[in-house]
């Protein structure tokens, strides 16, 4: 799969001295959906802005569709769509008009039928000669992505799409970007919603205070960095586990009826057969078994705290 975007050595030094980015690399596959995780401050908006131009970079490169964001900046802006984090829209147009003004700043002719097949995908349809400011915080990011897509962009930059949206609301949104990706379109979300990304990513970027930690496809990151658990139910309570498996990662409960073992799903040999063996031979009867995988949640939160210690330690 070629790249549609080249992120090249990339910084990002503001005027005060404050390293927003730090040599950043990354390659944007032609119709993935990349989600750009991290915690506030990290750096996430500031690489959207930097590779749409709002932003200059202080040094490095970056090519969207092979053009030169910098020396060819409409060339590379026609080619972007972008729904910021904020609801930067008007009170009191109507949704047809905003729409409609939109694709026009990027000199494309007005079409009836574009347009009305847009509203119909977003379920705005029905609100298209409704004021903005008569739709609700949900409504307001459709027509925020409604307008991103107007002039027809290959790519879209999607800033915390979902943020204050109700459940419901999120989920169709997810559907409406996973039908985008199927009409071709490449996709680059931040989101603070774990779940999100997991949900609907190809592949997955971590970044933490300007750097990025990795990038990686979404169930090759889960497979490498996930933990697994096995869950042991006992029909007796027991007081202390068998000396015999103590050095384990094995966990009791404070009620003496759970047993939880901690493994590395990559490693040669788990152990599962001969902790059970050892459990029966101690006498304690199993009553049930469960696993449990690791979440991108628990990953990210791993990721992140070993970052923030090792500069600690630096």
């Amino acid at each position: 799969m070629d790249n549609i975007v080249s992120v090249q050595n990339v910084s990002k030094v503001y005027d005060n001295g404050f390293q927003a980015l730090k040599n950043i690399n990354l390659n944007i596959r032609r119709g993935e959906i990349l989600a750009l995780l991290g915690p506030n401050g990290a750096g996430k908006t500031t690489l959207i802005s930097t590779i749409t131009g709002i932003v200059n970079h202080t040094s490095g490169h970056i090519l969207v569709d092979g053009f030169d964001n910098k020396k060819q900046f409409r060339e590379t802006r026609r080619r972007i769509g972008l729904v910021p984090q904020e609801l930067t829209i008007g009170a009191f147009e109507t949704v047809w008009n905003t729409v409609r003004f939109s694709r026009g700043l990027f000199g494309k002719h007005y079409d009836v039928n574009l347009i009305t097949s847009l509203l119909e995908k977003l379920s705005l349809l029905d609100k298209k000669d409704d004021q903005l400011r008569m739709l609700s915080g949900g409504m307001k990011r459709r027509v925020l992505i409604a307008k991103a897509l107007s002039h027809e962009p290959m790519i879209l930059f999607l800033d915390e799409p979902t943020a204050g949206v109700d459940v419901e609301l999120r989920k169709d949104m997810w559907h409406v970007i996973s039908e985008l990706q199927a009409q071709g379109v490449t996709i680059i979300l931040t989101t603070h919603y774990i779940e999100e990304a997991e949900e609907i990513a190809d592949r997955i970027g971590v970044i933490n205070n300007g750097e990025l930690m990795l990038v990686e496809d979404k169930d090759v990151l889960m497979s490498q960095l996930g933990k697994k658990q096995l869950i042991i139910d006992l029909k007796g309570a027991t007081k202390e586990l068998p000396s015999s498996i103590k050095s384990r990662n094995i966990e009791l409960s404070s009620d003496g009826l759970t047993i939880t073992y901690t493994y590395d799903i990559n490693a040669d040999a788990v152990g599962i057969t001969s902790l059970l063996q050892q459990l029966k031979d101690n006498g304690l009867v199993l009553k049930d078994l469960n696993t449990k995988q690791s979440s991108l949640e628990e990953i990210f939160v791993g990721l992140v705290k070993d970052s923030s210690s090792s500069r600690k330690n630096q």
